[in-house]
């Protein structure tokens, strides 16, 4: 059994160590996600982090909420008004509680975006 204070190796264990309705959300955020934009999955600080030409986004699970956040999520908010900016950079993110969803489309939609404007504009955290 995973101990809470022991970092996920890989992606998979990330998943397999949570539970309940964050394990259901985090597991389908990231199959939308792969599924959308072939992007390189790690994980990094702790969680999943998805990077083309730097990091695009992260999912993030936390004891009560699930963090879906992104790099540039300020250029994003049209998009899904519920990012909130915060954080370095352009950094915004989707909170979710159980019960809560995120749209396939509005997450495709964020995902090829945050993906373009990686490749336009460069690695986010090179300012």
């Amino acid at each position: 059994m995973m101990k809470k204070s022991t970092p996920a190796t890989s992606p998979d264990d990330y998943i397999t160590a949570l539970s309940g309705w964050r394990q259901a959300m985090v597991e389908a955020l990231r199959d939308l996600v792969r599924a959308t934009c072939p992007l390189e999955e790690v994980i990094k600080w702790g969680h999943l982090v998805y990077l083309s030409n730097g990091p695009v986004l992260l999912i993030r699970a936390e004891e009560q909420r699930v963090l879906f956040g992104f790099w540039r999520g300020k250029r994003l908010r049209e998009i899904e008004p519920r990012l909130k900016p915060g954080g370095k950079y352009e950094m915004a993110t989707i909170e979710l509680h159980e019960n809560e969803e995120v749209s396939r489309v509005i997450v495709r939609r964020l995902v090829k975006e945050a993906v373009r404007l990686n490749k336009t504009l460069g690695d986010p955290t090179i300012l």
